[in-house]
């Protein structure tokens, strides 16, 4: 009698209708998300990466590395996670460093998360140069 009880449940709560929630896109909040977000290969966006990028080596490993070239620079995915959420669109590149290794970055351009909430942030991971783990493992933080 126990199984049967348990078996009517089960059939019950999973032919119960999943609760929706509303779906607002960003762009009409009270506080909203502009979708217009630069494009991957944009020179801002690159230059961005390759400014910070020398700086952190410099200021807290010591390091003299710099991003040389950036190449096959390609969207990997724009608002993957739907409209109610922060616009962002990720990016992936090969990068030639100064060491003469090739590593990919991955980054993410995202709207209205720049300094103080004006224009576009970029969040960005050289594989294999990710030295306080921020974005671990191996990067993955940085992805879709």
């Amino acid at each position: 009698m126990r199984a049967a009880a348990a078996i009517i449940a089960t059939i019950l709560i999973s032919a119960t209708p999943a609760i929706a929630r509303d779906v607002r896109p960003a762009e009409i909040r009270e506080q909203s998300f502009s979708g217009s977000m630069p494009a991957c290969d944009d020179g801002a966006v690159l230059g961005h990466i390759s400014s910070y990028f020398a700086l952190r080596e410099f200021k807290y490993w010591n390091s003299p590395l710099r991003i040389v070239h950036f190449e096959g620079v390609q969207s990997v995915a724009t608002r993957p996670w739907g409209l109610d959420h922060i616009p962002r669109r990720f990016c992936s590149a090969t990068v030639l460093v100064s060491d003469g290794v090739k590593r990919r970055v991955d980054f993410s351009v995202r709207s209205g998360l720049g300094f103080a909430g004006m224009g576009s942030g970029v969040d960005w991971c050289i594989q294999g140069l990710d030295r306080n783990h921020a974005q671990s493992p191996n990067c993955r933080m940085a992805q879709p």
